[in-house]
């Protein structure tokens, strides 16, 4: 692995961004009978989903296989992270309720594996806990032999949320480390990149048979060699599974886009990441946290 290392720690630094998007990040127009289903399901329920809010580029193959990630708690984030195309401000209240829905979609749909994320609710006393473990016990009410993948908000490292959720008893418990330490302030200013660590230490210390994942954007102008000291510090935290993709400047207001990170690359860290113990790595282009996310379990021999 050593050898693999010193290969890559070279290819971080900057050269002038191509005026177009590279051949390898250019992907289908969504459309197909699913899509149009599952995007009529989503606003018949009013229920809103990170695949939209975010301007994820694999909408259109995800909703053409059925699959997609709900976003609980409003579409409006109490914080603002630098890379990210979901609205901040003040949210309103939250809809007791939208943990119903979401268990009647994911029914509906008939989904093997459904992932749940949110906005940050800094506002809410348990930072949206509640929600996020009555969605669940919804989906595993309705439909038993659907596992439950959430990706949760750092709950400002808050044991008491980390716990209420850990106790609906999802079957992989998600929270996106985002990037390197030194871009924590630049790039997710509510963040701390000690606090991610906790979280995982915390998670495996209440609920050790329950998988815990993470996902990292690359192209915010990290290092390669700060990608794999990253990678490693997940693993000291037995972190299970690890996503690596691309950041996609949603805005002229958001976050510079520093470089393509070429497939090669994507690669290489794939290899790194599976020789330092990760049971599985989704590693590319377009990746994101939850991109394959069935699969993924299936890889990790989890499901």
């Amino acid at each position: 692995m050593a050898e693999q290392l010193v290969q890559i720690m070279g290819r971080h630094r900057r050269d002038p961004l191509p005026e177009r998007k590279p051949q390898w990040l250019k992907v289908k127009a969504p459309g197909g009978e699913n899509y149009i289903r599952l995007k009529h399901m989503m606003k018949e329920l009013k229920l809103h989903s990170v695949c939209e809010e975010a301007h994820c580029p694999n909408i259109g193959e995800c909703w053409q296989h059925g699959t997609a990630t709900f976003m609980i708690l409003g579409s409006v984030c109490t914080r603002n992270c630098a890379y990210c195309a979901v609205a901040h401000g003040k949210p309103p209240e939250y809809d007791i309720e939208e943990p119903h829905r979401v268990g009647e979609a994911i029914a509906r749909l008939g989904l093997r594996h459904a992932v749940i994320t949110s906005v940050d609710r800094d506002d809410l006393p348990d930072f949206g806990a509640y929600i996020f473990a009555e969605t669940i016990r919804q989906i595993h009410q309705r439909l038993p032999d659907c596992s439950v993948e959430v990706l949760v908000p750092d709950f400002q490292g808050n044991v008491d949320s980390i716990r209420t959720v850990l106790e609906a008893r999802p079957e992989i418990y998600n929270h996106n480390t985002e990037t390197v330490p030194r871009l924590f302030k630049k790039a997710r200013p509510g963040g701390r990149y000690e606090r991610v660590l906790e979280i995982f230490r915390t998670a495996k210390r209440l609920a050790p048979d329950i998988p815990t994942k993470t996902g990292i954007i690359l192209g915010l102008g990290e290092t390669n060699e700060e990608v794999v000291e990253v990678m490693k510090d997940l693993r000291a935290v037995d972190v299970d599974i690890l996503t690596l993709g691309q950041y996609l400047r949603p805005s002229d207001g958001h976050i510079e886009l520093d470089r393509y990170v070429t497939p090669q690359e994507f690669r290489d860290l794939y290899e790194v990441g599976m020789r330092l113990g990760f049971k599985h790595v989704e590693s590319g282009p377009l990746v994101r946290s939850s991109y394959h996310a069935w699969e993924q379990v299936q890889a990790a021999s989890l499901a």
